[in-house]
């Protein structure tokens, strides 16, 4: 399905789609890059910890072995590296003392914050030139997109 708009550059199809997607990954990936380096962590650090950030409640370090395609081992050594910078901490479950939670500690939540403010403040700026039935488009786009991305991840063989 191709929507024309009248010019080149705003055409909407399959490639052009491709690669504002490719194009915006790109830049949060170079923005998470710098984070990492200031930061001293790795790439896998920074998505642990985004993944510890966004999940609705404590993430345990099996779901982000799952989540991130990471070994045991390599879950553990991530963790081990952020809690030994101060970014996270292991909390034992109460009823279950087998269950380790994941927490993003509030001082290394408000170190990110501050470097990713500029970046808050142009997704704002970003986000305020469009209508609500726009945006609720967007967000419907960007929810199916990471539904088909998640099943790709999930389906045996090559995605």
């Amino acid at each position: 399905m191709v929507i024309m708009n009248g010019d080149d550059e705003g055409d909407v199809d399959l490639r052009s789609m491709a690669v504002r997607l490719r194009r915006m990954t790109a830049e949060f990936n170079r923005i998470a890059h710098e984070f990492a380096n200031e930061q001293r962590l790795h790439t896998t650090d920074v998505q642990t910890l985004i993944m510890i950030f966004d999940a609705p409640s404590p993430i345990t370090p099996g779901k982000l072995r799952e989540e991130l395609n990471l070994t045991s081992g390599a879950v553990t050594a991530c963790l081990d590296r952020l809690e030994r910078a101060g970014h996270i901490r292991r909390v034992r479950d109460a009823h279950d003392r087998r269950v380790v939670h994941l927490h993003y500690r509030e001082a290394a939540q408000e170190l990110a914050g501050a470097f990713f403010r500029p970046l808050a403040r142009s997704t704002d700026s970003v986000l305020r030139r469009f209508g609500p039935d726009e945006l609720r488009a967007v967000a419907t786009f960007l929810d199916a997109m990471n539904e088909e991305l998640g099943m790709l991840r999930s389906a045996p063989g090559p995605a």
